[in-house]
């Protein structure tokens, strides 16, 4: 009887020794980050490990408040991103949030604390001083630590603008592509910024599949696909085609284009001969909020630049397209389209540049360039231009613009820094500066 005894025991050892584990128990894998905010509305994005439903709460960030929830389903299809819309918030209302799962005596939070918050946006007609941090290439692969981060969070950004090749990804597969995603939102710096500070993006051509290409790229929507999955953006093109987008923030209203989708894929809307940069239906989004913006200062941004002043045999970049650039110069014109201000990434080095285009436009245009976040720098894209203003390059730097539509006259404020917080150069602009003088150059 004993040695049966003993048998058995030994037999319950060996079978608890091989059992499977029990389950881990549902958990965040990445984020939870601030996505586009609104005077009105905020998104928050976050990554789980198991599909199933999870919630959201939210509360005016305050010692006694009552909690409003928003529950949302993780799906395997989607690769477990959730983006968790809030609604109906009050214009520049604080609010801490928390997020987790189950109910009752299953719930469990699984993000949430000090650091943890959003705030809506200030009303459109809101003219006091907001800031927008830009910036550009950034390769996680080569810098684990990224202290452009930290500076942007330390300079009280309001919103962070990524510009393209964030993070370096060369392959439309979608696998990679959420890969990639997955290992650059995991990095410290970036991650601890976005808990409170809302992300808008866009694309360049490193994180749309491939360097320098262009809208002929197999696979690219399979890099749409990855790219809303792991964003929050107002909108994404047409619904369809395309990632432009656009948000308001006070005195600021900034447009974001997607410069690869479109490319070489029709025949351009400003000369029929030849290839397109920017496609009709963008252009045409494009044109139409600019007419409709009351904002006193309008960004336009792209991964490309917008001068000329390239390294040998570089191909992407807006004067490879100079008839497109000339058409929307030439509207802003036009229109007396007053507060209009380029951005760019992509060239590794940030610049200052004001583009001698009165004859078009009405004024001259100023572009500012913000890379790399996070990258080598590119000594041979330090190329001599009459329009330059100011040329920085560090590893880790980005632009941030303050604008202050209080001022009088109404000013922007346009700083590259580094990833210290060191202001490397600084440029401001009078609003008065972008007023068209001249329509059309009739």
């Amino acid at each position: 009887m004993l040695m049966l005894v003993h048998g058995v025991l030994l037999s319950l050892a060996v079978w608890l020794s091989t059992a499977a584990p029990p389950p881990e128990p549902p958990m965040i894998t990445h984020g939870p980050f601030v996505g586009a905010t609104d005077s009105t509305s905020a998104s928050v994005w976050a990554r789980f490990s198991d599909p199933g439903e999870y919630w959201l709460e939210f509360a005016p960030a305050q010692d006694a408040r009552p909690w409003t929830m928003i529950r949302c389903r993780a799906a395997a299809d989607s690769d477990g991103c959730v983006v968790f819309r809030v609604p109906g918030l009050p214009p520049g209302a604080h609010f801490d949030y928390r997020i987790g799962s189950g109910a009752g005596d299953s719930r469990k939070i699984l993000a949430g604390g000090q650091g943890y918050e959003f705030t809506a946006a200030p009303p459109d007609d809101s003219t006091a001083p907001v800031r927008l941090a830009f910036g550009s290439c950034a390769n996680d692969v080569k810098y684990k630590s990224m202290p452009a981060f930290a500076a942007i969070s330390a300079a009280k950004a309001d919103v962070m603008i990524m510009l393209g090749d964030t993070p370096y990804i060369d392959s439309t597969e979608l696998a990679v592509q959420r890969r990639r995603y997955r290992e650059f939102f995991a990095v410290p710096e970036l991650a601890s910024l976005l808990r409170s500070t809302p992300l808008h993006a866009v694309w360049d051509d490193h994180d749309f599949g491939k360097n320098d290409t262009d809208g002929r790229l197999k696979g690219k929507e399979h890099s749409r696909q990855a790219f809303l999955e792991y964003h929050a953006n107002p909108l994404a093109g047409d619904g369809k085609e395309g990632i432009y987008t656009s948000f308001r923030r006070g005195p600021v209203e900034v447009f974001l284009l997607d410069t690869r989708w479109f490319s070489g894929t029709e025949p351009s809307f400003a000369d029929p001969a030849k290839t397109t940069l920017l496609g009709r239906t963008q252009w045409q989004w494009l044109t139409d909020g600019l007419k409709k913006s009351t904002a006193t200062f309008k960004i336009i941004a792209a991964g490309m630049i917008w001068n000329g002043a390239v390294r040998p045999n570089k191909t992407d970049h807006w004067m490879n397209y100079p008839y497109e650039r000339d058409a929307l110069f030439r509207f802003i014109g036009d229109n007396r389209i007053s507060g209009v201000v380029l951005v760019g990434g992509d060239i590794h080095r940030c610049r200052a540049l004001r583009l001698p285009v009165e004859a078009l436009a009405g004024y001259n245009l100023y572009e500012f360039i913000a890379s790399p976040l996070a990258n080598d720098v590119h000594t041979d894209s330090n190329v001599p231009t009459a329009a330059l203003l100011h040329d920085a390059g560090e590893p880790h730097s980005f632009v941030l613009i303050t604008a202050d539509g209080a001022a009088k006259p109404p000013k922007l404020t346009a700083e590259c820094r580094n990833g210290e917080g060191t202001v490397l150069f600084s440029v401001d602009v009078s609003g008065d500066e972008l007023r068209a003088r001249t329509a059309g150059g009739k």
